[in-house]
């Protein structure tokens, strides 16, 4: 690797650490030749299927376009960088588990719609706005009751569990405060 200061061809790695949840290393590296330290982040580069929209055209997969779909149904809401990038990881893993050549449009929006339910009532309503082109207050209003019908995300944290989590060995857990 290029050192980025003073464009030597040859850098050493310092440290190795895991990061994004795993699906990254990240690296430090030093500069043999000017010694200055820099970090490098390394991901596998995996297939993505081509999304098909409404119109039937086909483009590819833009991570970066769903980010921002999502960041601005969540402009100045409460929640955690932390919390919409694990949103975004479980989407794109979503996608991939299809393991389809072609994903259509809608089915993505599905996917988003369901972690923004999730995650945050309000970003899921403004989402849902746009993405089912809600064309009156009444359309809002259904969409409003069939939200306030279940119990929040909030809510649904601090829950105890109905089924058993088989990750913790068959046991309902409970979430403490």
């Amino acid at each position: 690797m290029h050192c980025p200061f003073c464009n030597h061809p040859e850098t050493k790695v310092i440290d190795s650490r895991l990061a994004g949840e795993g699906a990254q290393v990240r690296r430090r590296r030093e500069c043999l030749a000017c010694e200055d330290r820099f970090t490098t982040f390394e991901s596998a580069e995996l297939w993505m299927p081509r999304v098909v929209k409404g119109d039937g055209s086909r483009v590819p997969f833009d991570e970066e376009k769903l980010r921002r779909g999502i960041q601005r149904a969540l402009e100045k809401r409460p929640v955690d960088t932390e919390a919409v990038d694990a949103a975004l990881n479980r989407i794109i893993q979503g996608i991939r588990d299809t393991g389809e050549r072609e994903i259509p449009s809608r089915e993505i929006g599905e996917l988003v719609m369901a972690e923004l339910r999730a995650l945050d009532q309000v970003a899921y309503v403004r989402f849902a706005s746009v993405y089912r082109s809600f064309e009156d207050v009444e359309a809002f209003r259904r969409e409003i009751e069939a939200l306030e019908s279940e119990p929040g995300p909030e809510a649904r944290r601090h829950q105890l569990t109905l089924l058993p989590d088989m990750e913790n060995g068959g046991k309902g857990r409970r979430k403490r405060k």
